[in-house]
């Protein structure tokens, strides 16, 4: 089911709710899908045990609600958050109900649902990766084996006190051919595990207790059945989410281990380039093990003066060189000159320097050869290696920023090259955070954030203040390490080049250890 999207708080359409399982806990583990609603949503109304990453994946306009963080807020009760759901919906916006692992399991789905069906709202349900497949797999621990466990079943370890028998049958399970994984069952591990031994389970059974399953600081003990409540009161208070493989299964002799593929061992990273410069190096991350989101400290739009360019082009091109200096610049020129009725001729003979490897691979994308890439990445390197490739005389057009710095300019100038500027797009930062993402960095949930220019490290620095020590910050270049510092900042990595993959690079060099700092 995918319903025409209504306009936010449009009362005359109809609304809709999609139930979205937030999967174990690693950001990346959230399905296409359940990505895709996330920015279809007019409101998001999230469980405390979703990855607050995830929220920076949501449409900007959505407004976002936490339904209780555990031990710290007001936990909305069931009938609060159904009425929610429904108002909402009713209103003609789109709701997303964000909730922990899957939905159907142990969700409190059929409450949920039932007020919505009873309201006669559409909706759609979306699965999750569940928590006892991600902390079998991150653990080594097959929970259905050939050799010891045919099958698995899912028990929670915290029932519903007013439904009518509501004790659990403690006599089959103990029978049970198989594996057993228990959910929220920390604060009763003494009824479920005494249970289990008096219906005759052994004391010896092998326990696996998997806390933050998916995580970068995923956490598990190995114990008995006899011993596993004994272990919880020594390690008290375990938070959750904690989930008990309890079988053969969980004997260390048969974890599966080895050398693992994941570098970065689902470490966090905020990734702050404009979303359209983002996603590349989000996936070199994501490929690398890394929980990589983009939250885009810079907003890029169209100038609010096409004046000057609309007028250059209208006359044939006068320029020996057009230089780039990013893959804005590329896009802002090249949409320009599309819309007004023109294409890559107009350029004839004109040849074109790229600040780096970024931006001469957008200018391949728009059809358009670099001819000149300086040896360092960086516009100083640019400005030199133009002077040493052109003529006195020669002209230069440069489309950049309304906010471009003016030295890469007067340096051709100075050494007698014509030089036109021409702003084709502009940049501004964004003024606040959304409280998620503020509380996120102040519990130190990111373990890396990336730096790619000195505006991008004041707007870091004014929007989260003291709480960036919480992360490692990662720059892209010696100026951007530059600006932190005078900021009072500390760089914990710095890309030897100024690109994507000079970023994740480093990144993944300061996690294995090695060193990157500048």
């Amino acid at each position: 089911m995918e319903p025409p999207r209504p306009s936010p708080g449009d009362s005359s359409l109809p609304g809709c709710v999609v139930l979205v399982g937030a999967g174990p806990g690693a950001a990346d583990l959230l399905t296409m899908r359940g990505a895709h609603w996330l920015r279809q949503a007019d409101v998001v109304l999230y469980d405390y045990l979703a990855n607050p990453a995830l929220l920076a994946g949501a449409s900007p306009r959505a407004e976002l609600v936490c339904l209780g963080r555990h031990g710290r807020e007001r936990v909305w009760s069931q009938d609060q958050i159904n009425e929610r759901i429904v108002a909402e919906a009713q209103a003609g916006k789109c709701v997303v109900r964000l909730k922990g692992g899957d939905p159907i399991i142990f969700g409190c789905l059929a409450q949920e649902l039932q007020a919505i069906i009873s309201a006669r709202i559409p909706f759609e349900i979306v699965p999750g990766v569940t928590a006892a497949s991600a902390a079998a797999a991150g653990t080594g621990l097959a929970i259905t084996h050939r050799d010891l466990a045919s099958a698995v079943a899912l028990v929670t370890g915290r029932e519903d006190r007013d439904k009518a028998d509501a004790s659990l049958d403690y006599a089959a399970l103990a029978r049970f051919p198989g594996t057993l994984v228990f959910y929220m069952g920390t604060t009763t591990v003494e009824t479920w595990s005494t249970g289990l031994l008096a219906a005759g389970k052994a004391a010896t059974t092998p326990v696996a207790i998997v806390r933050r399953a998916s995580l970068s600081d995923q956490t598990m003990w190995e114990t008995t059945l006899g011993d596993v409540a004994s272990l919880v009161r020594r390690e008290t208070p375990l938070r959750p989410p904690v989930v008990f493989i309890v079988g053969a299964v969980a004997d260390p002799a048969h974890r599966l281990t080895g050398q693992r593929l994941r570098q970065g061992d689902g470490q966090t990273v905020l990734v702050t380039r404009p979303l359209a410069q983002a996603g590349a190096l989000v996936e070199q991350l994501r490929v690398g093990g890394f929980q990589a989101i983009s939250w885009p400290v810079i907003e890029v739009r169209e100038p609010d003066d096409w004046a000057p360019v609309d007028a250059l082009l209208a006359r044939p091109c006068e320029f020996e060189w057009a230089a780039f200096t990013s893959s804005n610049g590329v896009d802002g020129f090249m949409e320009r000159l599309l819309a007004s009725g023109r294409d890559s001729r107009w350029l004839g003979a004109c040849r074109i320097a790229a600040v780096g490897p970024g931006t001469a691979q957008r200018l391949r994308e728009w059809g358009l050869r670099t001819d000149l890439l300086p040896e360092t990445f960086a516009a100083r390197y640019l400005a030199t290696a133009l002077i040493e490739a052109t003529q006195p005389g020669d002209r230069v057009l440069f489309p950049g920023a309304v906010q471009s710095r003016p030295e890469l300019s007067h340096r051709l100038e100075e050494a007698d090259r014509v030089v036109s500027a021409v702003a084709v797009y502009q940049t501004s930062p964004v003024t606040h955070a959304e409280p998620h993402l503020v509380a996120s960095m102040e519990a130190g949930h990111w373990n890396w954030t990336t730096v790619t220019s000195p505006r991008v490290a004041e707007t870091l620095h004014q929007i989260f203040g003291p709480h960036l020590a919480r992360t490692r910050l990662v720059s892209i270049s010696p100026l951007t390490s530059r600006s932190l510092r005078e900021l009072g900042l500390s760089v914990a990595a710095e890309a030897t080049e100024a690109t994507d993959a000079g970023l994740s690079q480093a990144i993944q060099r300061a996690a294995a250890g090695e060193g990157s700092e500048p």
